[in-house]
């Protein structure tokens, strides 16, 4: 498997992300110098950290897919990462057919297991992608968060079901086998608060409005888009919903599996508020790093104040479940 390392420079007019490809087998001295550059500039300020996003080949056999996974949450830690994510359906080959197969409860599964002992081992915040979830006579899309001490501190049940169909090119009907989850997502961190949707949850800016207003400074979609839309409209609406909000986004696909039936675009990818990617590779097994600084939201929000010039007494987006549970 390998693995998209990034390292920083500045200039005076922007940072510069220099990229490179190596395995997870990686010199001594490659892994040395990663670890260092991400060290070094995060002992500066509680709000800079290092985000790794693992694009990651899966298959049919559930334990390689998590041993990869454990491999790849070990070697982004080793490499400086603070916060890591998974893809979608790390655990399993993303279809209909699959998801009763591989599906398992929480918090009793293997995967999650495998996660919280990861999280713990680590030191680090981690984005467990999705697995198929199994409560009781239902089937969800579940992404699991645990703490740097291995403790489950979100779960994230996709609420937007993927189904389409684009006659000639592709058809899915995620509701065939998933039922939808009705909660939104918004965990805390020793650096800011994060969102935290799934895939086709990136399409809906009323949710990323919502995670916005709740405080949410970076918003996670562990996602696997296909050959049809990924080309289309997965960096656009990464781009989009960094700028509506003026945050961090980031999107962990999965690898591309051509023995797959439901094939995967790839193209994980980091975008600042500004609106620039930041950090991204190509379809092949890698780990996205990028530097994720907080400060630089108050830096644009005050360039260009949008939240403050929004008309609420026109338009507004309603936290139908916080107002619910305030009741």
């Amino acid at each position: 498997m390998f693995v998209l390392c990034c390292s920083f420079r500045r200039s005076s007019s922007s940072r510069v992300v220099s990229l490179f490809v190596g395995s997870f087998n990686s010199p001594a001295h490659l892994l040395n110098k990663h670890k260092q550059f991400s060290r070094t500039f995060m002992a500066s300020s509680s709000t800079k950290f290092v985000f790794a996003g693992c694009q990651l080949l899966v298959g049919e056999n559930k334990e390689e897919n998590l041993s990869n996974a454990r491999k790849a949450i070990d070697e982004a830690s080793q490499k400086g990462a603070h916060i890591v994510s998974l893809p979608e359906c790390f655990n399993c080959p993303y279809s209909n057919a699959s998801f009763p197969v591989y599906a398992e409860s929480i918090p009793d599964g293997p995967s999650t297991k495998m996660l919280s002992l990861a999280a713990s081992s680590n030191k680090v915040y981690l984005i467990g992608g999705s697995f198929p979830e199994k409560d009781g006579d239902k089937l969800y899309n579940t992404s699991l968060v645990f703490d740097p001490e291995g403790n489950l501190i979100a779960k994230h049940r996709k609420i937007h079901l993927f189904d389409i169909d684009v006659p000639g090119k592709i058809r899915f009907k995620e509701s065939e086998t998933l039922s939808p989850g009705s909660t939104p997502t918004v965990f805390e961190t020793k650096f800011g608060k994060i969102g935290l949707g799934i895939c086709y949850d990136i399409r809906f800016a009323e949710l990323a409005l919502l995670y916005s207003q709740r405080g949410a400074k970076f918003l996670v979609y562990p996602g696997a888009f296909n050959m049809t839309t990924g080309p289309a409209h997965w960096e656009l609406l990464q781009r989009s919903r960094a700028l509506d909000n003026q945050l961090y986004v980031a999107a962990v696909s999965p690898a591309r599996n051509p023995s797959s039936s439901y094939t995967a675009w790839g193209h994980s990818t980091v975008v600042n508020p500004w609106g620039e990617v930041i950090s991204t590779t190509g379809h092949e097994p890698g780990i996205i790093y990028a530097e994720i600084d907080f400060s630089k939201l108050d830096e644009i929000r005050a360039n260009i104040p949008i939240t403050l010039q929004k008309r609420d007494d026109i338009y507004k987006v309603v936290d139908i479940v916080a107002e619910k549970q305030q009741k």
